[in-house]
């Protein structure tokens, strides 16, 4: 069975993001400047989203003790969102069934990501699910929107693409949470950040690390 930290690691910063500018890349090369653009505004919206929950508890700590959310899980957010859209693109050509099998992978794989999150017990049951509805809408939107239109992909580009990728799976994993902390920390002027275990007491503080 493959370890939940290696399933974990394939939607870390690292690999997700290069690979939505992949998707960026080859939607200019096919001339799909409109899906660009779309693609673009709609990941970078779940970037900051996720980015803004997350400073905004450990700066402030501000969250939902009642569903234990400290902010939108972003490896279950990044997944949902760019591997759906990556075998959408891969399987352009092929018949609608196909096209919609490739998604409902790419979902799925969404869904991996945010288990193996709870099974290494960096994040609550809201803040995966929180993750993977909002990439999931980022995707289903996205390919929403290109149904309407042909977007003249190379399926080469897209192999030769992948295939550059592939490094970024064995990078190590991104310093995500100590760049969230130290922006959090400057925007809000503490010493400390919120942190989970604290903020859970009734009178919660600023100690340890989230």
């Amino acid at each position: 069975m493959i370890p939940w930290m290696t399933i974990t690691n394939l939607a870390d910063t690292f690999v997700t993001v290069p690979a939505a500018i992949a998707i960026i890349i080859w939607l200019i090369a096919g001339r799909a400047w409109r899906m660009a653009f779309w693609w673009t505004l709609l990941f970078s919206f779940g970037l900051l989203l996720v980015a803004a929950t997350k400073i905004a508890f450990v700066g402030w700590g501000i969250g939902i003790r009642s569903l234990d959310f400290t902010g939108i899980s972003g490896h279950a957010m990044r997944a949902s969102a760019v591997v759906p859209v990556l075998f959408y693109l891969m399987l352009q050509q092929s018949s609608l069934p196909k096209r919609a099998a490739g998604v409902v992978l790419g979902l799925l794989f969404g869904v991996l990501v945010a288990i193996s999150r709870l099974a290494i017990h960096v994040h609550s049951v809201s803040e995966v699910m929180f993750g993977f509805f909002l990439g999931a809408a980022i995707s289903l939107g996205f390919i929403r929107i290109a149904s309407t239109s042909c977007i003249p992909v190379s399926r080469r580009l897209i192999a030769a693409g992948l295939i550059a990728l592939l490094p970024t799976a064995y990078a190590n994993p991104a310093p995500t949470s100590r760049w969230i902390d130290e922006l959090a920390l400057y925007l809000s002027g503490h010493d400390k950040p919120y942190v989970r275990t604290a903020w859970r007491m009734p009178h919660s503080s600023r100690t340890g690390n989230l």
